[in-house]
Formats: C-alpha cells, structure tokens, sequence
C-alpha cells in the first residue's frame, strides 16, 4: 500500500458523525511513549515525568474530570507539577481545578483568557446550540458521578499561572517538554505539546478532532470565524517538526514520519486550494452561492469532511474578505427578512397549494426548495391537520439531506437529525 492509499485509509476509517457519542477508556491506554489517554468529549492526557510525577494535558469537561482523575491516579498518582490545555475551549480546561495541587502549575498560551472570554460573553447562545449536538439529559455525568461519589464536577474558568507567546520549554523530571503556538487552529491560543525526545506530538483538536479531514473555519455551533493563512502557517509549523507520532483529540495516534507529513501535507495543500480556488472566483465576479456549488477539491487533494466541509469553508473565506454584503440585491441592507416576502406568496397562492408544491419538489429531489416552501406554508396554515401534514413535510425533507450526503459530516448530520426529530414530534401531535 502507497503512502497515499495509506492517508485515504485513515480518511475512511474516521468518520465524522461518530464524534456524536464521546468514547470514554476505561482503564487509561498507554497510546504513545510516556503518553496515557482518557478518552471523553476530547481526550485528556497523561505524561510520565519519572520521579517529578505527571502532566497532565486537557482536562476535559467538569463533569468528566472525576473520570479523567480516576483513570490517571490508576497510572501515576502524582504529584502533578503542570497542567497543559491545547486550547480554552470548555472541553479541555473544564476539569483544571480538580487536577491543581499544591504547587501546581497551569500552562496556556497568552491568549487563553480571552478565548474564555468569548464563551463567557454568550453563554445562553452556547447552552442553546449545544444540545443539537451533545448530550444534554447528563445520562454520562449521572454515570460519572456514581462512579466518583462525592468528587466535584465544577466546571472550571482557570487564570493560568504561566503563559508564553511563540515557544515554552519545561523540563519536569526526565521529561523533555515544549509548548508551540499554533494560532491557527481551532482557538487563537491553540497549542501543540512537543516531545522532542520522543519526537510526539500532542495537537489535540488543533485541525479538528478529525484528522485528516478538513477543517472548521466556522462552526454551526457559533464561534468567532477562523482565518486561512493562520491555519495554513500553524500546519507548517507542525511539519516543520518532523513528528513521528500525532496525537490527536480522537482516535489513535497516527504513527510515522512519512504517513504524518503525507497527511499534513495534503490538508495543508486542500485548504490552499480551496483558498486560492474561492479568491480567483470572488475576482471572477462569482457569488458565494455559485463557489459553494463549484469548488471541489482535485482527487489527489483528497481529504474527509467528517467534521469541515469545502462548500462551508468557500462562505467563510468570502464573508471573511468581504463581509456579509454580497453585493447582490439592496434587500441585504435592510432587516426584512425572505421570510416575509415568502409569507405574501403563500397568501397569494394559498398555504395548502403552497405545500402541495413543496411535497412535488420533494418527490422531484429538491430538499432545500421543499423546505423554503414548507415553512412558508407551515407559518400560514391554522388547520390542525395541515400543520401536522406540512411538519411531516419538513421531517421527510430533512431526512432526504441525511439521505443525500448529510450524514457525513459532524456538524450537518447532527444539525439535520435533530431538526428532523423536532418536525417529527409536531407531526405526530406531540
């Protein structure tokens, strides 16, 4: 098998829809040198420092700290000299305090107070958004805290007590340690755990937790937008240290030189392409609409899109150039929605001609024109009966684009899922 065939394989063996359900080790594995995982949301890391005891890197969420600690104390005990998160996101710096001791130091990069903040300044959005997406009934905590009785579940906001800008070197015990800025990936205070004597490379959710997928440059969630050139750069600053092992936020580590440089190297080139490809259509005088549509990546640039999607990234990338004026009709100045527009067609044509119309595009493949027309008819129809016919409408609609190619990536699968399960519970009268 080529080197090549080799990277397709770990593209199809990741599929991005699983990352739905975390996966929780029990007991932590040893899945690099001097590196034990504990799998969860993301997973959290153990490094053996010898006599000076572990670091400890991500710490996952609050409620799955107690899990985390209780694999790791069955490792090493301690004591716990750093803590290291890769980034501030809630799922790696959650469990901080429960792993701080006396004497402990936390580690980030400089900017990791302020991608807190952003989570802090919109906090009913995050809770909103993120029960599309994960688990919300606490069937996991409720586990975790039968198994950990009496362990705080506190979700953490730490201030670190050390940060560095570009580069920090540790060295705890027999263990060598560096701590790269990656500023490209999915925070500003991205971080790659180097161990250059083990030649290991700790990245987490750097590129996404799917690797090698393509990359999230914004996300349904709701997150400031990630740029391009930052991206690119960190990727090369990985590659620059010639890992032969990478160990990321799921999944094994991925292990080899020439199979890590491979993979990064084709990520690296995918996202340029994509980038240089929606500049020269932007130039062209194309719309956002059309690139989404055109852009594809050339078979040799192949990479998943479990978890980021070439049509989402060509949105971003232009929104990020030009802002949200598409330059395309003076409706986009105003707050009017279509909605409204739409609603006075329906008037016209009648709620129940309207969604006849949607169900014939449906039949016809047309998904996203059904649901323009569904909802239309569903925000104008009174009559029990037809309200239930037009959410049937929608679920079925839904269904169609997990059919079609929308049960692949995280994010789309989850978003359509969910949506579809709502229409589901009106159609039925529930």
């Amino acid at each position: 098998m080529s080197i090549q065939d080799e990277v397709d394989r770990l593209i199809d063996e990741r599929p991005g829809k699983e990352l739905l359900t975390p996966c929780y080790d029990d007991p932590a594995p040893l899945v690099a040198e001097r590196v034990y995982r504990s799998g969860g949301t993301t997973a959290s890391y153990l490094l053996l420092a010898g006599s000076a005891g572990r670091v400890i890197v991500n710490c996952g969420m609050g409620f799955e700290a107690p899990h985390h600690h209780r694999m790791f104390e069955a490792v090493c005990a301690g004591p716990t000299p750093y803590i290291i998160t890769t980034q501030a996101h809630v799922d790696h710096v959650g469990g901080v305090a429960l792993f701080r001791e006396p004497g402990t130091r936390y580690v980030a990069q400089a900017n990791n107070q302020a991608c807190q903040h952003d989570d802090e300044r919109i906090p009913k959005l995050r809770a909103r958004t993120a029960s599309v997406w994960f688990d919300i009934t606490g069937a996991e905590a409720i586990r975790i805290a039968q198994e950990n009785p009496g362990v705080s579940m506190r979700q953490d906001k730490p201030t670190p007590d050390i940060t560095f800008d570009q580069r920090l070197s540790l060295q705890v015990g027999d263990l060598a340690i560096e701590c790269i800025s990656v500023p490209g990936g999915e925070t500003i205070d991205s971080t790659v755990v180097w161990l250059p004597e083990q030649r290991s490379a700790l990245i987490s959710n750097m590129v996404g937790p799917l690797f090698p997928h393509f990359p999230n440059f914004n996300t349904l969630r709701g997150d400031r937008y990630r740029w391009v050139e930052p991206f690119l750069e960190s990727v090369r600053r990985l590659r620059d240290l010639h890992p032969e092992t990478l160990v990321t936020g799921r999944y094994e580590p991925i292990v080899g030189a020439e199979l890590i440089e491979a993979c990064l190297t084709r990520l690296h080139d995918a996202v340029h392409f994509v980038h240089r490809e929606t500049l020269a259509g932007m130039n062209a005088g194309k719309g956002p609409d059309t690139l989404m549509r055109e852009i594809e990546l050339p078979a040799a640039l192949r990479v998943g899109q479990g978890y980021g999607k070439v049509a989402w990234a060509v949105r971003t990338i232009w929104e990020t150039y030009v802002g949200w004026f598409k330059l395309r009709s003076s409706t986009e100045l105003y707050p009017a929605t279509t909605d409204e527009a739409f609603d006075e067609l329906v008037a016209l044509s009648g709620p129940d001609a309207v969604l006849a119309q949607a169900r014939r595009l449906l039949g016809a493949g047309k998904a996203v024109p059904a649901l323009h027309l569904g909802e239309a008819a569903l925000r104008n129809l009174h009559d029990a009966a037809l309200r239930r016919m037009a959410a049937a409408l929608l679920a079925d609609a839904h269904q169609r684009l997990l059919d079609d190619g929308g049960d692949i990536s995280f994010w789309e699968s989850g978003w359509l899922r969910s949506e579809r399960d709502r229409w589901r519970l009106v159609a039925e009268g529930s």
